[in-house]
C-alpha cells in the first residue's frame, strides 16, 4: 500500500484522478469531429501536394535521370537515336578529376566533354590509334556529335574537327570498353596487362589513366554487381519467401506462447540481466587481483591512444568493478521494491496476448501501414524526381577548339536548336557546334523548384506520420473496445478494428493530423541541423562543433519525446474522443500519476521483446547462413548454393525481412500493451469494485493487486 500512497500523492501536481462515469463501457461511440481547423489544414496540404506533383509532372522529364545524353543533349536510345543506348566520352580525363566527378554524378555524368550516342561501346584499331597517338585532333564525320553507328567505323576525313588527346587514345587502345548505365567506360580487367612495345610516354599516360579511370568507374561497376544481386534474386526468391514465412511463424508463435511463458520469459531474462552483471563483476576483480601487484598506474601512463594499455592497470578494473558493483545493487533493490509492480507487468503482457488471441487481425493491420507508406514513398520520390529534371534543355554555339583566332568571336552566349543548326554559317570557325548547356532554370516554376522541394519533403513526413499515427489509433481503438469489454469475450463488439479504423477517419483526422504535425516539424528541424552540420564540417571549430551536437542531441530527444506523448494521445483520442491537446494532456498527467508503473512496464516490455526480436531475427539468420552457404543440403538438390553470385544476398534479404516482420507483428503487440495499461490505469483511478463500479481488469490483475469485485446480492 506504500507504493500506492506515493503515487496518490502527486495527483495534486498532476491533476486528479478520474472520476466514475455510469455511461462509460469502453471507447465512446458518441463522439464529434476534432481538430478540424488542423484537419482543414492537412486537407488543403494534401491538395497542395497533388498540385506540386502534377506541375512536377508536367515540367519534369525523368529521362534526364534513365538516359544518357550526347553533346547536344539528345538522349541516347529513343527518338533520333533510338537504337543508339549508349554514350561515348571523347576525353574521359576530363570526367575524372574530383570536381567533374561531383557534377557529372549530379548532371547525369554530362562531362565537359565531346559525347556521341552509339550503338555498341566497339573502339578504334590499334593500328588507326596509333597513326593518330600523337596528333591532337581527331577528324572524323558530321557523326562525330550526334549519333556514330558503329564507333568502330568512323570515317577519318576531315569533315568536323573532335578534339581527342593522345592519351584518350592510347586508353582506347588498351581499354575495352563495357556499357555501364548506358555510358561507354573502359574495362579495368587489363589494368596491369601494359604491351612491352609501349614507349615511356605512353606508360606513363597509361599508368595515369589506369588511376584517374578508376575514379570515375569505381561507382559505374555497381550495375555490373547489380545485374548479378538481381540474378541471385531471380534465382533464390522462392526460398527467400519461405524464410520469410518462417519468420512471419515464429513471431506468431512467440506472441500467443508470451500468454503462458510471459512469467517464466520474464524471470529468465531478469535473472539473465543480473547473471551477467554478476559476471561482469566476478571477471573484474580477477583482473584486478592480476594487476594488484603491477608498478604501473593510471598517473604514471597518461593519456595514450592505444586503449589496451587502460586494461592493463589495476584502476581501470578497480573502477569497473565498482560501477558493476553500484548497478547489480541498484537491480536488487529494484527488484526488491518493484515486485508487485513487475508482476502488474507481466500480468498485463499476458492479457495482451488473450487480446491478439481474440482479435487476430489486428496482426495484419501493419501491412494496411506499410502499404500507405510506400505510397508516400513512391509518392515523394517521383515528385522529387520530376522536379529535379524540369526546365528545357538550353543550347548555345560553342567553339570545340576556341585557341584558334577564327574562333575568338564565338563566345558562348548565342542560343541555338540542335537540330536545325547549320554549321556552315560558321565557316571561319569550322569547329563551333551546337552544344547543350544546361537546363532552363528560368521562370516561376524553374525558380521555384529549391522551394518546392522543401515542401515535398515536408508534405512527405507529414504524411507518414499521419498514416503511423492512424495506425496507432486504429490499434488503440481495437484493444481498448477488448479491455472495456466486461464479460471477455463475449462483450467484445464486432470487427472491433475495422469500427476503430472508421471512427478514426470520420472523427479524428484533425488530431492525428495534429500530433502528426508536431512531430514533422522537429525531424524537419533535425534535418536541416544535419545537412548544415554537413555543409559546414570543414569550417566549423571546435566550439561551433560542440554547439552543433548539443542542438543534435536535443532535438533527438525531442523527437522521442513527443512520438511518446503522440503515442499516448492517440490512445486517449481512441477512447474518449477529445481532441488532441485534451488527450495529450489526460494521457501525461495520468502517466506521471503512475510513473513507477510507466517505467517498469516499458523496460519489461521493451526487455521481452528485443528477446523476441532477438530470436526471431538470429534463428532465421543462422538458418539463412546455413541453408544459402551449402551447409544444409536438400535431398534431390533442390536448391544448389554454388548458383549464387553472392551467397549473402538472400541472406541479408532474409534478415532484413525477418526483422520487418517481426518488428511488425511486435509493434501491434505493443501498442496493446501499451493501450491496456492506460486502460487499466483508468480502471483504478474510475472504479472500485463495488456491484456500481466494478473493475474491468482480469482477474489476475486485481489478484496481484489484492483487490475484486463485488458480487451483487443473487448473483454467481
Amino acid at each position: 500500500m506504500g507504493g500506492k500512497s506515493e503515487e496518490e500523492s502527486s495527483a495534486s501536481e498532476y491533476g486528479e484522478p478520474g472520476k466514475y462515469d455510469p455511461s462509460f463501457n469502453g471507447p465512446i461511440h458518441k463522439r464529434s469531429c476534432t481538430d478540424i481547423i488542423c484537419c482543414i489544414l492537412f486537407m488543403a496540404a494534401i491538395a497542395g501536394y497533388m498540385i506540386v506533383g502534377i506541375l512536377a509532372w508536367l515540367y519534369g522529364d525523368p529521362r534526364h535521370v534513365l538516359y544518357p545524353r550526347n553533346s547536344t543533349g539528345m538522349f541516347c536510345g529513343i527518338g533520333l537515336n533510338k537504337g543508339k543506348p549508349s554514350v561515348f566520352y571523347f576525353d574521359l580525363l576530363k570526367c575524372a578529376t574530383a570536381t567533374n566527378v561531383m557534377a557529372a554524378a549530379l548532371n547525369g555524368l554530362q562531362c565537359p566533354t565531346t559525347q556521341v550516342s552509339v550503338c555498341v561501346c566497339s573502339l578504334l584499331t590499334v593500328p588507326q590509334a596509333l597513326r593518330l597517338v600523337h596528333s591532337h585532333y581527331f577528324f572524323v564525320s558530321k557523326a562525330c556529335l550526334s549519333s556514330l553507328c558503329p564507333l568502330a567505323t568512323m570515317n577519318i576525313t576531315v569533315v568536323l574537327i573532335c578534339p581527342l588527346s593522345p592519351s584518350l587514345l592510347v586508353m582506347n587502345t588498351l581499354f575495352p570498353l563495357c556499357t555501364v548505365l548506358g555510358r561507354c567506360l573502359p574495362s579495368l580487367g587489363l589494368l596491369n596487362n601494359i604491351p612491352s612495345n609501349f614507349t615511356l610516354t605512353e606508360n606513363a599516360i597509361y599508368t595515369t589513366f589506369s588511376f584517374l579511370v578508376s575514379d570515375v568507374l569505381s561507382g559505374f561497376n555497381l550495375r555490373q554487381v547489380g545485374v548479378r544481386i538481381f540474378e541471385d534474386f531471380a534465382s533464390s526468391w522462392y526460398w527467400i519467401l519461405i524464410g520469410l514465412l518462417i519468420a512471419m511463424l515464429l513471431s506468431l508463435i512467440f506472441l500467443l506462447l508470451l500468454r503462458f511463458m510471459a512469467p517464466v520469459l520474464v524471470w529468465l531474462l531478469i535473472v539473465g540481466v543480473l547473471g551477467v552483471v554478476a559476471y561482469g563483476i566476478w571477471h573484474c576483480y580477477w583482473e584486478y587481483d592480476n594487476y594488484k601487484n603491477s608498478s604501473t598506474t593510471i598517473s604514471n601512463l597518461g593519456f595514450t591512444t592505444n586503449f589496451s594499455a587502460y586494461l592493463q592497470v589495476k584502476e581501470t578494473w578497480l573502477a569497473f568493478l565498482i560501477i558493476l558493483c553500484i548497478l547489480e545493487a541498484i537491480l536488487l533493490l529494484v527488484l526488491l521494491f518493484l515486485r508487485t509492480r513487475i508482476l502488474i507487468a507481466i500480468a498485463l503482457i499476458q492479457e495482451s496476448s488473450k487480446a491478439v488471441g481474440h482479435m487476430m487481425s489486428t496482426l495484419l493491420y501493419p501491412l494496411v501501414t506499410f502499404a500507405l507508406l510506400i505510397v508516400c514513398i513512391a509518392y515523394w520520390g517521383i515528385t522529387a524526381l520530376y522536379l529535379a529534371t524540369s526546365g528545357a534543355p538550353i543550347y548555345k554555339v560553342v567553339a570545340l577548339n576556341s585557341s584558334t583566332n577564327s574562333c575568338l568571336a564565338i563566345n558562348g552566349t548565342e542560343t541555338c536548336d540542335p537540330l536545325s543548326f547549320n554549321s556552315s554559317a560558321y565557316m571561319s570557325c569550322p569547329s563551333a557546334q551546337c552544344i547543350f548547356i544546361k537546363y532552363n532554370t528560368e521562370g516561376l516554376f524553374q525558380q521555384n523548384l529549391f522551394n518546392l522541394q522543401i515542401y515535398n519533403v515536408l508534405a512527405f513526413l507529414w504524411c507518414v506520420n499521419f498514416v503511423i499515427a492512424l495506425g496507432q489509433c486504429t490499434l488503440a481503438g481495437a484493444f481498448a473496445s477488448y479491455y472495456w469489454a466486461f464479460s471477455k469475450p463475449s462483450d467484445i463488439p464486432t470487427f472491433p478494428l475495422s469500427q476503430a479504423f472508421i471512427r478514426s477517419l470520420r472523427y479524428h483526422v484533425g488530431s492525428l493530423a495534429f500530433g502528426a504535425l508536431i512531430l514533422t516539424i522537429v525531424q524537419f528541424i533535425r534535418i536541416v541541423l544535419e545537412y548544415l552540420d554537413h555543409k559546414f564540417r570543414a569550417a566549423q571549430n571546435p566550439c561551433a562543433r560542440f554547439i552543433m551536437c548539443c542542438l543534435k542531441c536535443c532535438f533527438w530527444c525531442l523527437e522521442k519525446f513527443i512520438k511518446f506523448i503522440n503515442r499516448n494521445a492517440y490512445i486517449m483520442i481512441a477512447i474518449y474522443g477529445k481532441n488532441f491537446c485534451v488527450s495529450a494532456k489526460n494521457a501525461f498527467s495520468l502517466l506521471m500519476r503512475n510513473i513507477l508503473r510507466v517505467v517498469v512496464l516499458d523496460k519489461v516490455t521493451d526487455l521481452l521483446l528485443l528477446f523476441g526480436k532477438l530470436l526471431v531475427v538470429g534463428g532465421v539468420g543462422v538458418l539463412a547462413f546455413f541453408f544459402f552457404s551449402g551447409r544444409i543440403q536438400l535431398p534431390g538438390n533442390a536448391f544448389n548454393s554454388q548458383t549464387l553470385n553472392y551467397y549473402w544476398v538472400p541472406i541479408i534479404t532474409v534478415i532484413v525481412g525477418a526483422y520487418l516482420i517481426a518488428h511488425g507483428f511486435f509493434s501491434v503487440y505493443n501498442m496493446c500493451v501499451d493501450t491496456l495499461f492506460l486502460c487499466f490505469l483508468e480502471d483504478l483511478e474510475r472504479n472500485d469494485g463495488t456491484v456500481e463500479k466494478p473493475y474491468y481488469m482480469s482477474k489476475n490483475l486485481m489478484k496481484i493487486l489484492n483487490k475484486k469485485n463485488k458480487v451483487p446480492k443473487g448473483g454467481k
